[in-house]
């Protein structure tokens, strides 16, 4: 029962993140937006770690990587997907991010020697597809800002796999994730300020209540309480089961967009947006299963 309620949150959570992001967009600049969104995360998980006494000792060896997961998980992949939704509602830049999925896959067998499966390959292919379906009317010049978002979202899905490569190194090396996280948050917090100060973005904001609001439940929820209910599933259920999760935030991303963005659906959207989850679903589900559920509904 606890794994459930934390899955549901975990995907309920993460699925509206996205359409949270929207009300961050305009208000203050993206380096700025995310900056306040990891600081406030940061002093949340250090408080947490300090009440809990959670050891937050590590040698400078450990910090680097820390460093370097902070990068890409805790600020760059972040501030891509801000600058994405710019130009793309928040359902489609949902999609095309859960592709980190496969990005996953191949990473793993880059990084760590792992054998890629024919039902990755076709999965991946799917995936693929499925972009393409979606971005069909866009692949042109006269959509270029549709295509700029969506190479936005995948740099930002790139660079969020990569951030997950460097927490399974960490994981093994038998670091506290939530040490981990908290001197992460800084870390990405003090470089995303040190990018504010360098462009000139400044630290202002309108601090408008949808602002406010928006900023302190993705500070709050969509990274604090996300990331931890995320972590506990991968420590209860595995990585495959708990992966399962970055197939279903889109379905609740496109929902919301559809009711409170007037996300328009066509041939094209409908399609691609399947292509994208059965492919997904496909990667993760093993070729057993695949086989008992054919049988299945064929039968």
């Amino acid at each position: 029962m606890r794994n459930t309620i934390l899955y549901i949150a975990t995907v309920l959570i993460w699925g509206s993140t996205w359409l949270a992001i929207e009300f961050q967009l305009g208000e203050a600049a993206v380096f700025t937006s995310v900056f306040y969104r990891f600081a406030i995360a940061a002093v949340i998980m250090w408080a947490y770690c300090l009440w809990a006494r959670v050891p937050m000792t590590f040698s400078s060896r450990n910090h680097l990587f820390i460093a370097i997961l902070a990068l890409f998980n805790f600020s760059m992949n972040y501030v891509l997907i801000y600058l994405s939704q710019q130009y793309l509602t928040s359902a489609m830049t949902s999609i095309a991010f859960s592709t980190m999925l496969a990005m996953n896959i191949i990473n793993t067998r880059l990084f760590f020697g792992t054998k890629i499966t024919v039902r990755v390959y076709l999965g991946a292919s799917l995936g693929l597809s499925g972009l393409v379906a979606l971005f069909w009317h866009d692949l042109g010049v006269q959509n270029a800002g549709s295509l700029l978002g969506l190479g936005l979202v995948l740099a930002g899905a790139l660079a969020a796999s990569l951030g997950n490569m460097v927490s399974v190194r960490n994981f093994r090396a038998d670091m506290n994730i939530f040490a981990v996280n908290a001197w992460g948050m800084l870390y990405g917090a003090i470089a995303l300020a040190i990018v504010v100060l360098v462009t000139g973005s400044g630290f202002d904001a309108s601090w408008a209540p949808a602002y406010t609001a928006s900023l302190l439940y993705l500070a709050i929820f969509g990274t604090v309480f996300a990331f931890a209910t995320y972590y506990v599933l991968l420590n209860d259920m595995g990585p495959e089961k708990a992966s399962y999760v970055i197939v279903l935030f889109p379905v609740v991303a496109v929902v919301l967009s559809n009711l409170l963005e007037d996300f328009a659906w066509s041939a094209n959207t409908f399609i691609g947006f399947a292509l994208v989850l059965i492919g997904n679903a496909v990667i993760l589900t093993p070729v057993d299963k695949l086989r008992q559920y054919f049988t299945k509904y064929t039968t």
